[in-house]
């Protein structure tokens, strides 16, 4: 009885060393995560007006900026600068105009294996996008407000205790009504798929 004790102990002991570098190496990972990422956006260009409404694809700058409130659950808020396109129509056979766009988008994230060598995460959340400086043909113009939703999935490769390698993919509804003369002609969807590649920093 006495051996099976002694047994038992040393198990027991031998087990929580073991747990020991995992659980200081969870502690050591605070609950900030900043990223820094360059982002293809690629649109979907759905458009309802007649005109074949188009807006260029391109690569963006991005940083976010996510919050752990557990090892698995996480918040992220998306952020840029605001971002110049062209507008065109395949009806009128080109560039017709251009205008700016700011895309908050913030998601609740679920991330799979914290301390793992691949941590990959889900996310969904809303995305609230401000047109500015709106250059369209006279008495053309589109709503300057968009409300809509954000899905996301990703992967983080830790390169350090502090720094990891990201990739990231987000599915993002960004839509305007378009107006001639004041009257609504059609509905302009962008919608795009964002590809981002980056650095995060743990801390």
């Amino acid at each position: 009885m006495k051996k099976n004790s002694a047994v038992l102990l040393a198990a027991c002991a031998a087990a929580s060393l073991i747990a020991l570098p995992a659980a200081a190496q969870s502690s050591a990972e605070g609950p900030w995560l900043v990223r820094v990422r360059a982002v293809n956006l690629d649109a979907a260009n759905k458009d309802s007006t007649g005109l074949g409404l188009s807006m260029n694809d391109k690569t963006i700058p991005e940083v976010d900026i996510s919050y752990f409130f557990t090892p698995n659950i996480a918040t992220e808020l998306v952020l840029t600068v605001p971002q110049k396109q062209t507008l065109s129509s395949s009806v009128l056979g080109g560039p017709i105009g251009s205008f700016k766009h700011l895309p908050p988008t913030l998601t609740v994230q679920y991330h799979f294996a914290p301390g793992a060598s691949v941590r990959p995460y889900v996310g969904a959340g809303v995305n609230y996008t401000r047109f500015s400086s709106v250059n369209l043909p006279a008495g053309v113009d589109i709503d300057r407000n968009s409300f809509g939703l954000a899905l996301q999935a990703g992967v983080d490769i830790p390169l350090t205790r502090n720094l990891s390698l990201n990739f990231d993919v987000k599915k993002v509804q960004i839509r305007t009504d378009v107006s001639a003369a004041g009257t609504k002609i059609g509905t302009f969807k962008a919608d795009p798929v964002l590809f981002g590649v980056g650095l995060g920093w743990r801390f």
